[in-house]
């Protein structure tokens, strides 16, 4: 089942922070550099990203997480902010560790497309790192084409030289 949330309210930390368990866990060496303690880094962390849901990411008009859910269990989620009008800007898919390599993400994006298209003509873009195969794949199955060999950050307004810009385009018919 697709969820689309539009608030921090309506979030299950818990569910959401499961999905990012892995993530979070590779990112204490970034973010929290000077802690040794594993399981306090990983808390600093997913409090520091939920703090970020909270206070940044849904501070913007058109921002909104979307989840795929199995009997109870969320599975994978992506954030998208609408950028202007018929532009959506895509970031942190990602599918529980225990979940992957089942097509969950591509099923994710496959729903969402699905979803905005009762919208009208669109396009999807997303940045993903060069040496992620596994991701690139995943768009490519929904229907992503590489557009560019630098990726562009519409949160950010920077260039991501590391990543391809992926596009989503779907034009009414």
């Amino acid at each position: 089942m697709l969820i689309t949330i539009d608030a921090y309210k309506d979030i299950d930390a818990k569910k959401l922070m499961d999905i990012y368990s892995e993530s979070n866990y590779e990112n204490t060496d970034y973010f929290c550099p000077d802690e040794v303690d594993k399981t306090v880094a990983v808390k600093m962390v997913e409090d520091r990203f939920l703090d970020y849901l909270q206070n940044e990411f849904w501070a913007r008009e058109g921002a909104s997480y979307w989840v795929l859910e199995k009997d109870g269990v969320w599975i994978s989620a992506c954030r998208i902010s609408k950028i202007q009008s018929g532009l959506y800007y895509l970031e942190a898919l990602e599918t529980r560790p225990d979940y992957r390599g089942n097509g969950y993400a591509s099923l994710l994006l496959s729903e969402i497309v699905e979803s905005l298209k009762k919208t009208g003509a669109f396009r999807i873009c997303d940045c993903v790192g060069k040496k992620n195969i596994a991701s690139l794949r995943t768009h490519e199955k929904a229907g992503f084409m590489i557009v560019s060999e630098e990726g562009y950050d519409y949160l950010q307004n920077e260039s991501e030289p590391q990543q391809f810009g992926l596009e989503y385009r779907f034009y009414e018919e």
